[in-house]
């Protein structure tokens, strides 16, 4: 029998050494994650988990998770894929293909260009931006844009910068559905989709959690908000497109009755009044009240100068004792036809005996 030499008997206890010393760092490892996990315990979901960035949230402040089982609804699937749909079918001139919404929304990028095409309005930011600044810089000016768009119907607005870009998907559902209702979106969405959500809070240095349900549609009839109703020039468009040329002539006949004495003639409705200056001063003319330049642009440049004197035009109609327009500002400055032919009709029809 050979007896091992000093050497093998050092190396064997050398290895057993380092063996037990790893099996205790294991040990201590395992203890302390199990400690961590128990305290937790009493705050966590099952089938939920609190990601690194939650431990750093600062005192007071919150964020939301989706929790896992809402994930998976069918429901939050089918609206993600009209949602997506309509994003490419929107932005198929620009050869931009969404797969995600969480991916390929959170930069900015692909939200810049939804909302030029929507809005008919191009913004002033970098095309494209790989840092996580100029990403968010990025957001900050569409979200900007989408909020001044909406902030006349009080939105509530579910989203922010940091949302979007930590790719909240509730907060991108959110942005996407204001978009589509506000900008009348030609899609059908899928009613009563409610998801749960998990609300981390950091409160005395310790993460809280609760459970809240966000309910992101309701009925398509609630839906509605900021689509135009159908009324009698859908018809006309739709059914009788051979009188609408009829309806523009008596239009133009009316507006021109009273600019004629500015010495100002119309010709095309749709292009002419879709900068705002035509329509704030007719309603001088048929209030009879002289309008200090300084109220609007008598030579608006820029698209939220147009918007600014339809906006104002619009509040000179109300002023004057008409219902507030059921077109938006943004519609006629875009030469919508319909929701200029609207505006002029409402008009036409309170002060045809005006001379």
């Amino acid at each position: 029998m050979l007896l091992p030499s000093v050497v093998e008997c050092y190396t064997f206890s050398q290895d057993f050494c380092s063996f037990e010393l790893r099996k205790k760092v294991d040990s201590m490892s395992d203890l302390q994650e199990e400690g961590k996990n128990t305290i937790n315990a009493p705050l966590l979901h099952g089938g939920s988990e609190l990601l690194p960035e939650d431990t750093l949230l600062e005192e007071n402040a919150e964020r939301t998770i989706l929790d896992p089982t809402s994930r998976e609804d069918l429901k939050l699937k089918d609206l993600q894929k009209v949602l997506i749909d309509w994003i490419n079918s929107e932005l198929e001139e620009e050869r931009i293909i969404v797969k995600d919404l969480e991916e390929d929304l959170y930069d900015g990028q692909v939200l810049q260009k939804l909302f030029e095409k929507l809005s008919g309005h191009k913004l002033n930011i970098a095309e494209v931006t790989q840092s996580e600044m100029g990403q968010k810089q990025k957001l900050q000016t569409v979200l900007e844009a989408v909020n001044g768009v909406l902030r006349p119907l009080e939105w509530n607005t579910e989203w922010n910068v940091d949302s979007i870009h930590s790719k909240n998907l509730v907060s991108i559902v959110y942005l996407l559905l204001a978009l589509a209702m506000y900008y009348a979106a030609p899609i059908r969405l899928p009613e009563h989709v409610s998801v749960q959500v998990i609300v981390v809070k950091k409160k005395e240095g310790i993460l809280q959690t609760s459970h809240v349900t966000k309910q992101l549609t309701s009925t398509t009839t609630e839906m509605m908000i900021g689509r135009s109703e159908r009324d009698a020039f859908d018809t006309l468009l739709d059914h009788a497109p051979d009188k609408l040329n009829v309806v523009k002539t008596s239009l133009i006949t009316f507006v021109n009755k009273h600019l004629n004495k500015l010495n100002l003639e119309v010709t095309e409705l749709e292009s002419q009044f879709a900068d705002g200056v035509y329509l704030v001063l007719l309603m001088g003319l048929l209030e009879n009240y002289f309008l200090p330049l300084y109220n609007f642009y008598l030579t608006p440049e820029s698209f939220e100068q147009k918007v600014h004197n339809v906006a104002f035009a619009f509040e000179l109609m109300q002023d004057g004792g008409l219902q507030k327009p059921k077109s938006r500002p943004e519609d006629v400055v875009n030469l919508n036809l319909k929701s200029t032919l609207r505006v002029l009709y409402n008009l036409f029809t309170n002060y045809k005996n005006t001379e």
